[in-house]
């Protein structure tokens, strides 16, 4: 491992500017465990590590709004599992965070460098673009927020420029309620990464959101209006074309050890299906399709 600086700002503005002042060569430490790993293997040489857990304004909290649930750049997976609003409102983000790592990568890793880090196999994405998640950043600029759709680039890239950082991600409280589950595929339980990630949301007008990663450069965000997914009348047989149309963005890597494309395509459809049932199952009841 090569030598560093370490850097502990106090304020937003402080980890701004340092941010600012060396571009690329700058790392933010929240949770670490990505750093860790990238430091160990020597992909991440930076020249400094900027701590953030000293930065009040970042320190680990969800705050429930009424309209909104807010959930800081320092709140771990273990905060968001473990917060009664969340688990009302977002359950399949917290389906997504429960499997994350182990229980002690949990305790440290956080929802802003899950989404920070590019991985087109990170858990959380697919839930928060299927809830409509904003991620709040500063720069040296300003403020700004934007669609977590937005933010999402590609591979280890997502939309911040230069001296720019997540400071939470919000959650509009859906109104009405929808009917939500994540699910995903690995080659064995525990922490391996995932194979397929995928989430689905069911509304009571009948809109199906469906977002999907591990299958491509990033995760996708598709979506029916026509009510007939979110039809519990409706046969799998007679949503499966409607399916596979969903899955059109699927574009796994023939290079993976994971798993062989065709087989990430079969499963696809088989864990959109199962996760489609699981959703309209969780619709409120007086919803209707």
């Amino acid at each position: 491992m090569r030598g560093f600086q370490y850097a502990r700002p106090v304020t937003v503005g402080e980890a701004v500017a340092l941010l600012d002042e060396y571009g690329p060569d700058a790392r933010l430490l929240a949770g670490g465990t990505d750093l860790v790993i990238g430091f160990r293997d020597g992909s991440i040489r930076p020249k400094v590590v900027i701590d953030l857990k000293r930065i009040s304004e970042l320190r680990p909290s969800i705050e429930h709004t009424g309209e909104s649930i807010s959930i800081s750049a320092c709140a771990v997976m273990t905060d968001i599992v473990e917060h009664a609003g969340v688990r009302e409102h977002f359950p399949a983000l917290v389906e997504a965070a429960q499997v994350v790592g182990s229980v002690q990568i949990r305790n440290r890793a956080t929802l802003a460098g899950n989404i920070c880090n590019g991985s087109p196999a990170a858990d959380t994405a697919p839930p928060l673009l299927v809830y409509d998640a904003m991620v709040a950043v500063s720069g040296p600029t300003g403020a700004r927020r934007m669609p977590i759709d937005e933010f999402i680039v590609g591979p280890k890239r997502v939309a911040l420029e230069r001296g720019e950082l997540v400071t939470a991600i919000e959650l509009p409280i859906p109104d009405p309620p929808i009917g939500s589950a994540y699910t995903r595929l690995t080659r064995r339980w525990g922490t391996d990464l995932a194979s397929i990630t995928l989430c689905c949301g069911v509304d009571g007008a009948g809109v199906t959101r469906l977002a999907y990663g591990s299958v491509g450069p990033r995760a996708f965000l598709v979506v029916d209006e026509s009510g007939i997914l979110a039809d519990p009348h409706m046969s799998d047989d007679a949503k499966a074309p409607l399916l596979d149309r969903m899955f059109a963005e699927a574009t796994p890597s023939p290079r993976s050890m994971r798993a062989s494309p065709e087989y990430r395509l079969a499963m696809l459809r088989v864990l959109g299906a199962r996760a489609l049932r699981t959703a309209i199952g969780r619709l409120p009841k007086g919803s209707t399709t």
